[in-house]
């Protein structure tokens, strides 16, 4: 694996949870990389709630006994709460068919121990503070022998036989050559705008404002104790929209109000009026928030949704947000960025063993990745259309476990999960049935509305 007349063997864009995992894998295994960053971190960043399949990763990587020396909140499973109903989604599901015998007793509240994960022997993800875990993250990779720069923003990349990518460092114009370069340049998809790739997608535009909260009482939404570090989603009584509640600190909570751009587009109020109008939806929350201590400015982001034409070329390839980025309703960010790595290195281990560094060396990679967050948008697209119909699957036994997987980050497997399809036909039989007693709380997407990004 000599690098040959290049500078470095991998030029990875990017020092977020893909390239810094990229750069562990590679590093790791021998291979000379160099990854560019453009920020110093540490820094916020939002999406700080893990999902199950992430511990595959931290085992691959020896980085679970940070996880665990560092003391992020464990994360043991995922509740709901809807308005007029504080700790539980209750319904009697009428016109959804026979029910009875199969309701769970812990309905919308889900425990991910309820579902043994292949390769995965705790029961429990994490909740972090992304500051904190990117750079612990990176710090690991630079451990394992990659070559990390901070605070050095790429501005484009060149290939002519091999690739050359071009940055500022020290005010300077200087290049690396490399044999293959990796964008994990995150929502920025460098390569993406370079090579015109992206695909805004139109109808999943998503809007969030975030913030953190001291002495916020987490504990109002629960009804066991175990489930005290859950990750809480409270549905808003308004179209397409919701609250997150994720544990940061024994103490400090983030919570982010997400929603379509357009509906933020409609008040003239400033982002923090926007926020608490829209939590004033949910009154009982709103009067939790008031209580507690806003401990952050608040934060926006939107952009939300959108994929690339392509994943891999001649001599390239993206890895977590630079090559799509899905709602994060479930938390699958951070979990995208890491097993895309966790994919995609097998093919570049194989490219540097066989000298090929064609778009067709990675074909096992774009498959795979396209599958999962295939799966993930389906599954994203219908639970946008009926919340309360999401509520249904997980408090029925017959499909709890088959969510479930879904939750735990499972999703890379099967071209589309059998209980994907059950949703999705019982939700066109809602829309096109107008006496349907569930017509009524349809959101306005059908579930025809998203034509398949790629």
């Amino acid at each position: 694996m000599a690098a040959g007349p290049s500078d470095t063997q991998v030029g990875i864009i990017g020092g977020g949870p893909a390239g810094a995992s990229m750069a562990a894998y590679l590093a790791k295994a021998g291979l000379k990389c160099v990854v560019f960053e453009s920020e110093l971190f540490p820094r916020p960043h939002v999406g700080e709630s893990l999902v199950p399949s992430s511990t595959r990763v931290f085992r691959d990587l020896g980085f679970l006994e940070t996880m665990e020396r560092e003391r992020f909140p464990h994360k043991f499973g995922a509740g709901w709460t809807a308005a007029n109903s504080q700790i539980s989604y209750d319904h009697d599901w009428d016109g959804l068919g026979e029910t009875d015998g199969h309701a769970h007793a812990d309905g919308p509240n889900i425990r991910f121990e309820e579902r043994q994960q292949p390769g995965v022997d705790q029961n429990y993800t994490y909740h972090v503070d992304r500051g904190k875990f990117d750079q612990l993250l990176l710090q690991h990779a630079s451990g394992l022998g990659a070559d990390v720069h901070e605070g050095v923003r790429v501005s484009g990349v060149e290939f002519n036989g091999r690739a050359k990518v071009n940055y500022q460092m020290a005010g300077k114009e200087m290049c690396t050559t490399c044999d293959l370069v990796v964008d994990a340049s995150g929502r920025r998809t460098l390569l993406g705008n370079q090579l015109k790739l992206r695909i805004r997608d139109d109808v999943f535009d998503q809007f969030a404002i975030h913030t953190w909260f001291d002495d916020y009482d987490r504990k109002a939404w629960i009804k066991k104790d175990q489930h005290a570090d859950f990750i809480f989603i409270h549905f808003l009584p308004l179209t397409n929209s919701w609250i997150w509640q994720i544990p940061i600190t024994d103490t400090i909570t983030s919570i982010g109000v997400v929603t379509q751009r357009r509906n933020f587009a409609k008040t003239k109020a400033s982002r923090e009026e926007f926020f608490w109008e829209t939590v004033r939806s949910r009154p009982e929350v709103y009067a939790k928030l008031k209580e507690a201590k806003q401990v952050r400015p608040f934060s926006e982001e939107g952009d939300y949704s959108y994929a690339m034409k392509q994943v891999a070329g001649d001599r390239w390839l993206m890895v977590g947000d630079a090559g799509r980025f899905v709602d994060p309703i479930f938390s699958t960010g951070v979990s995208i960025a890491l097993n895309s790595s966790r994919f995609a290195h097998t093919d570049v281990l194989q490219a540097f063993a066989t000298g090929n560094f064609s778009q067709g060396a990675f074909d096992n990679y774009t498959s795979t990745i396209r599958r999962g967050t295939t799966n993930w948008y389906e599954f994203i697209k219908v639970y946008y259309r009926l919340n309360v119909l999401f509520t249904y699957f997980i408090t029925d036994t017959r499909y709890r476990l088959d969510v479930l997987k879904l939750l735990q980050g499972d999703v890379y497997e099967a071209e589309e999960p059998a209980v994907l399809t059950k949703m999705r036909a019982m939700v066109a039989e809602v829309e096109n049935t107008p006496k349907h007693p569930w017509h009524k709380l349809l959101n306005d997407l059908t579930a025809n509305a998203f034509k398949p990004a790629f």
